[in-house]
């Protein structure tokens, strides 16, 4: 069986520890190094459109909602995790570059919508199509089933332990998962400043 760089590390824990057992390890270790790996294709991916991974991203949450492609700057902002200022300071960039455009809030006289424009949706799409190219080929290794399977361990990863997202536009959320067979529940994230 081919080995990686987990399996070594292991097995130097397995010599001067023996009496832990090290098996969370081997699937810790290996998601954190995929996912360093991953991020760092994905990131030369959007740096070849002009964008950085969170610009994508605040691009691609508006492309998501469809017509007109438009959300509160507070909206936005929890969706993507950020603190208002770090939120500002995006959109800002994003705006000077002709991706989106902010408007008056119809609903909020001191509300601000964001919304993107029509370059916007087309530097989204273009990017979001290598994106998909990108991903594809960093799970090549991997047949049909075995993504399948990776998915629903994956899924059932995340449920036991992530804090789901509010709703934006007023959706019905989602409820808690509960921790079946013990899994420990992450403390919730603090939530960030709402921007107007």
């Amino acid at each position: 069986m081919q080995q990686d760089m987990v399996d070594g590390l292991l097995e130097q824990w397995r010599r001067v520890r023996p009496d832990l057992d090290p098996e969370p390890m081997a699937v810790v270790f290996r998601i954190k190094r995929l996912a360093r790996l991953f991020e760092r294709a994905t990131s030369r991916s959007f740096s070849a459109h002009g964008l950085e991974p969170i610009e994508f991203s605040a691009l691609a949450t508006l492309r998501r909602l469809g017509a007109p492609y438009r959300m509160s700057m507070g909206q936005l902002g929890h969706a993507l995790l950020l603190a208002s200022g770090t939120t500002t300071n995006r959109v800002d960039r994003l705006e000077r570059a002709g991706w989106i455009r902010r408007l008056d809030d119809p609903a909020d006289r001191r509300g601000v919508l964001v919304e993107l424009t029509t370059a916007g949706l087309r530097k989204v799409d273009a990017a979001v199509e290598q994106h998909l190219r990108v991903e594809a080929a960093l799970i090549a290794a991997l047949g049909d089933s075995q993504r399948a399977q990776l998915v629903g361990l994956l899924r059932k990863l995340v449920v036991a332990l992530d804090e789901p997202l509010e709703p934006a536009h007023g959706d019905a959320a989602e409820p808690a998962a509960p921790t079946k067979e013990g899994g420990p529940r992450l403390a919730r994230r603090s939530k960030p400043a709402r921007v107007r």
